[in-house]
């Protein structure tokens, strides 16, 4: 019989395009949800030091939807500020029963005399999405509607790899963040669970090379050289600037972040989309745990200068985050296993020997011959994790795809990964 269909939430980010038209606007509504916040805090305290029990958001909202700062936002997006409170309070509630005097309730929303931009939530009556245009307009509360206007139109832009259209949306969330306005678009759909086919893939997670998949009879790299650009390239730009907190400083930091994210969702993206074409199930990851963290002897690990700065620089556990929530769209299996090992064995005979890797990246076998790229050594390793007895059989097997790997660049023109041949790269 065939599994019920699942459903999957998902949270989109999104710049928006036309900050400066609608700004002011969305300052009002972040100040309103501030001061709503804050009416319900009082109100919950009057409660618990009258009655020793905290209100529940259903009392809250009946007891407040008539103040005036409530009909300042949609009514949808008032009832989710208070609903946020009672959730806040439960928090702090539960950690006080269960022992934890350092706890402290949620506290009023205030910077001295100012109110704060809060966070504000449109759920379906609160917002309308145009996909044609890429806009979604936003609700206005009855008291902070204009005369010629009760919404407020904001253009965005999302990732090029992410198109909303697939996904139905059930919530938008205006977010202040590092001194602008975003958009949060959280999202469901419907996953069918059955997999591409019951092939197994193994990814190896490295520094010069950052991903080596192999599929057991082929195998593709994925280098890291355009991220290691940017890196360098941001970190550059930035020591030029005279205050590492100026806006200069800032903008570059966002850039950076930015670039380095859209790198990881084209990998993720891409290596699903590879296991798709061959029909694998199963994707088994290399778990890097501890690869930041102090040697045998307490002293921290030294990968040399390039590989410090590098590991420092990129987020393997988003990655592997990304991958696990693209591929279980797909119906692909991910799992994490120890990468202890996996660089010293050869994948082919399973000998293990500290010596065997050599220069340029080549993996050399003294007991079997055998001569494969180091990272696709390490990912059919990682593959035959869960096959332990596919490679090392004592079977003939042509191996000369461990050696000659398939390599995927990072496009920036198209912001995607492509054959080696087909990209040609600029400058940062």
């Amino acid at each position: 019989m065939k599994p019920e269909m699942s459903r999957t939430i998902r949270t989109f980010e999104a710049t928006i395009t036309n900050q400066h038209q609608v700004r002011d606007d969305l300052d009002q509504l972040g100040w309103a949800a501030s001061k709503l916040w804050n009416v319900g805090r009082y109100y919950a305290q009057q409660q618990w030091d009258e009655t020793g029990e905290i209100p529940d958001d259903g009392e809250l909202k009946a007891e407040l939807k008539s103040h005036e700062r409530y009909t300042d936002l949609h009514s949808q997006s008032s009832q989710r500020v208070l609903e946020e409170l009672a959730e806040a309070f439960n928090g702090w509630f539960s950690k006080r029963r269960n022992g934890d005097n350092r706890a402290r309730p949620p506290g009023y929303r205030k910077h001295g005399d100012s109110h704060p931009r809060s966070t504000v939530s449109f759920k379906a009556a609160g917002f309308k999405h145009d996909p044609q245009f890429t806009r979604v307009r936003l609700s206005k509360g009855r008291n902070l509607k204009e005369h010629r206007s009760d919404f407020i139109l904001c253009e965005y832009q999302t990732r090029p790899d992410v198109d909303l259209t697939e996904w139905d949306i059930q919530q938008v969330r205006a977010v202040y963040k590092r001194d602008e306005w975003r958009l949060q678009f959280v999202c469901r759909t419907t996953i069918d669970p059955d997999p591409p086919g019951d092939e197994v893939a193994g990814v190896d997670l490295g520094i010069c090379n950052f991903a080596a998949v192999s599929f057991g009879g082929e195998s593709v790299l994925y280098p890291g050289g355009a991220l290691k650009e940017d890196e360098y390239y941001f970190t550059k730009q930035k020591a030029k600037c005279d205050d590492s907190s100026s806006r200069e400083a800032t903008r570059l930091d966002r850039k950076r972040t930015g670039r380095r994210t859209h790198f990881l969702h084209a990998l993720s993206k891409a290596i699903v989309e590879e296991c798709v074409e061959r029909g694998v199930g199963t994707l088994v990851v290399g778990d890097l745990d501890g690869i930041r963290e102090d040697d045998e002897n307490g002293d921290p690990r030294n990968w040399g200068d390039h590989g410090n700065f590098d590991l420092h620089g990129w987020a393997f556990d988003r990655f592997t985050t990304l991958l696990d929530y693209k591929a279980e769209a797909n119906g692909i299996d991910v799992e994490l296993v120890s990468e202890r090992d996996t660089s010293k064995s050869c994948s082919a005979c399973g000998h293990t020997d500290d010596t065997q890797r050599v220069e340029r990246g080549l993996y050399v076998c003294e007991n079997c011959d055998t001569v494969a790229n180091a990272d696709v050594n390490g990912a059919e390793n990682i593959r035959q994790k869960v096959l332990p007895s596919l490679a090392t059989d004592g079977g003939d097997r042509d191996n000369g795809w461990l050696a000659q790997p398939a390599v995927r660049l990072f496009d920036r023109s198209e912001g995607s990964f492509a054959p080696r041949e087909q990209v040609v790269n600029r400058e940062p």
